[in-house]
């Protein structure tokens, strides 16, 4: 691989450190093994032949080796007498405890919070689909009234008009039978008659 490809995988060491979270800020994080192991692993797998060479022969030099514990068991000793100074290890599983304890209630509270929010608004929603349904049945009885009320008006616009015309239609036939005579016929033919519908 090209050496760009050792930087990136560098790059993403560096932010997997970042992203970690944080104990101590500036001094301890808790950081997933296994990820920064595997990113270790292929930076070690992309160097150049030449580097793992070089890294190999050096590991295997008994004074590099002893200079490395030596340094490793100095920033062991550095980082412990740091953190028994700030926070001994009991302290700081009771603070991790108190701190889940502390966490555990703020989400139940708001889960509670939440719940008793759903249920207040469909409580209003339900309130309010049963006022519209009371509104829409008012609207539509109120309706249905005026349509009853106007077809009966008409129906009795109608009911007159056809008496009329009966009443109409029965002079006709009164007048006709009353008169035979040709001179009564041609005058009735002529006669203007008045007819008026209510």
């Amino acid at each position: 691989m090209q050496q760009n490809g050792v930087y990136d995988l560098l790059r993403l060491l560096e932010m997997s450190i970042e992203e970690s979270f944080p104990i101590i800020p500036g001094r301890f994080v808790l950081a997933k093994p296994k990820e920064i192991e595997a990113l270790i692993d292929k930076i070690y797998s992309n160097l150049p032949v030449e580097i793992q060479e070089a890294r190999a022969f050096l590991r295997r030099r008994d004074e590099m080796q002893m200079e490395a514990q030596q340094k490793a068991e100095k920033i062991v000793a550095d980082a412990q007498a740091e953190a028994d100074r700030k926070l001994s290890e009991a302290d700081f599983i009771k603070a991790l405890e108190r701190e889940g304890n502390r966490i555990r209630s703020q989400v139940q509270e708001e889960c509670e919070e939440l719940k008793r929010k759903a249920l207040e608004e469909a409580d209003e929603i339900r309130m309010k689909a049963t006022e519209d349904a009371m509104k829409t049945r008012e609207g539509a009885e109120i309706y249905a009234e005026q349509v009853l009320t106007n077809l009966e008006h008409d129906l009795t616009q109608l009911q007159q008009v056809v008496k009329n015309g009966q009443v109409y239609m029965e002079k006709l036939r009164s007048e006709s039978y009353s008169s035979y005579d040709s001179s009564s016929s041609y005058e009735m033919r002529n006669r203007s008659v008045d007819f008026k519908i209510k």
